[in-house]
């Protein structure tokens, strides 16, 4: 097989290596966070929220990329957890105004270092000269296929 051997084309299927750096990523996030419950998305949630407080979790959606139904249960889980709120807005009164509470102030306060420390984990298998283009090619990489994705028979399609 040689050149095309099993390893060699996960080795360089950016599908799989980005799926592992994400599996990396979130291990680092719960070592961390030991002890805690929060996960690397309900803390991306409690960054965008605390950002744009009052947004619609349609809007959530197109911010922090999770999709309508996972958001709608992180948001449902958090809400128990007592970290967001969330109301009917004014203008719609189909939709929900989502809000941090106390403890979600609190908590996002006290996992920012975490997750600091946890990005700079990252990074710092990288030389200083790879660092910005690294996390400017994963973001070429999120509003690229971000902007191509499109639904067809409800399923999501590039």
């Amino acid at each position: 097989m040689g050149r095309d051997s099993p390893n060699n084309r996960l080795e360089r299927s950016p599908l799989h290596l980005l799926h592992r750096a994400g599996q990396c990523a979130a291990e680092l996030f719960q070592l961390e966070t030991a002890g805690e419950t929060l996960t690397p998305r309900q803390y991306a949630l409690l960054v965008v929220v605390a950002n744009n407080e009052g947004l619609s979790q349609t809007q959530l959606v197109e911010l922090t990329g999770i999709d309508r139904s996972t958001l709608a249960d992180v948001v449902r889980r958090m809400m128990k957890k007592g970290l967001l709120q969330r109301r009917r807005t004014r203008d719609d009164a189909r939709a929900y105004a989502v809000k941090l509470t106390e403890l979600g102030v609190k908590t996002l306060k006290s996992h920012d270092p975490l997750a600091r420390r946890v990005d700079e984990r990252l990074l710092s298998t990288l030389s200083a000269s790879d660092r910005d283009r690294f996390v400017k090619n994963l973001n070429a990489i999120v509003q690229a296929t971000g902007r191509t994705k499109t639904k067809v028979d409800g399923k999501a399609k590039y």
